[in-house]
């Protein structure tokens, strides 16, 4: 028999490749229900939809797929507990949000010639960032507790060094609220007081990593500048903290084209893995090289943030209606 898949019906390049060998069916990313997923074997999904013992208790779903990084919307732990898998899209969309970090950095007057860097968490969108500064020419320091604590060889620097050594700070962290190193409002209003005057702030990682009060705080008396794209309390999001930061998008540093069809080919690949069917998966882009060697210039050509700035200045309260009709960008020109 084949397996009965639902898949969130805004997962581009996706339709069509998995009919021949399965039953698909497409749903809104707040469709899936108990009574659509009685009978399913797998569902793909994106960022909003909620995977939880309500919604998936006295099911026979063995498989969720993401074609996201981030798995803050599953309840890991009760799904496990049920023997549901769990996959990811690790890396699918970093170099587009290192396109996004660096493009913003740039059009803003960051010198990499004589300002400093910090990136804290320097996983898959962490380490892209990281190169490309080193590539054209930044100081770069690195803030991540797990992979040090982990051996992992780097070279690592404090986060209270960090945040006072540098021009400009990039959060690239995973969103746990407890645990060891839990990274909820883990630049609050402490860590925003040891920053350098001027310095900006960006947050393309998660938006409950920054403490929006604490951040706003800063913005109103000019101790810090922000680039936000993703934000505490998404979709509705905080209408001064937007008017005040430098860029402000709706969650889309990672909405390049390749890293769309980068997300589909990985959870093609684990839907094949977890019922050993064949899925046509030709056309997708690969995994990311590194270029040789990258300039300012390719990169802010490349992408302006301003575009997407003035959308979500216009229409606040379309978040998500903007990012379901984003006209995915190219990744920087590597040629």
């Amino acid at each position: 028999m084949k397996p009965k898949i639902l898949i969130d019906d805004n997962i581009p390049y996706i339709a069509g490749r998995l009919e021949p060998v399965a039953d698909v069916e497409y749903v809104d990313q707040f469709g899936f229900t108990p009574v659509n997923l009685r009978d399913a074997d797998a569902m793909i999904i994106r960022t909003r939809t909620l995977c939880n013992r309500e919604l998936l208790e006295n099911t026979s779903v063995k498989l969720i797929a993401t074609a996201t990084i981030g798995m803050d919307q599953i309840d890991i732990p009760w799904c496990e507990s049920q023997g549901i898998r769990i996959a990811n899209s690790p890396g699918c969309n970093a170099p587009a949000v290192a396109q996004y970090v660096w493009s913003a950095l740039l059009r803003k007057g960051f010198d990499p010639a004589r300002h400093t860097l910090g990136i804290v968490g320097c996983g898959n969108v962490g380490s892209i960032v990281k190169r490309w500064g080193e590539m054209l020419g930044a100081k770069v320091l690195v803030n991540d507790p797990p992979k040090e604590e982990a051996g992992i060889p780097g070279d690592y620097t404090p986060l209270d060094q960090l945040l006072k050594e540098s021009d400009a700070v990039t959060l690239h962290t995973p969103l746990h609220r407890d645990g060891k190193y839990p990274s909820y409002h883990l630049i609050s209003k402490k860590e925003v007081a040891m920053m350098k005057p001027g310095a900006l702030l960006v947050n393309a990682a998660r938006g409950p990593v920054i403490d929006t009060e604490a951040v706003l705080d800063a913005l109103r008396n000019g101790k810090i500048r922000t680039i936000i794209d993703t934000w505490e309390g998404e979709p509705t999001i905080n209408r001064e903290l937007m008017d005040l930061s430098e860029y402000a998008t709706f969650h889309i540093a990672g909405y390049s084209r390749q890293g769309k069809e980068r997300a589909t080919r990985m959870v093609l690949e684990e839907i094949e893995k977890e019922f050993g069917i064949q899925v046509d998966k030709s056309g997708l882009a690969p995994k990311y090289a590194y270029p040789a060697a990258i300039t300012a210039q390719q990169i802010v050509d490349s992408y302006d943030p301003a575009v997407d700035t003035d959308l979500l200045r216009g229409e606040p309260t379309a978040f998500d209606t903007l990012r379901r009709n984003y006209n995915y960008r190219e990744e920087v020109n590597r040629e």
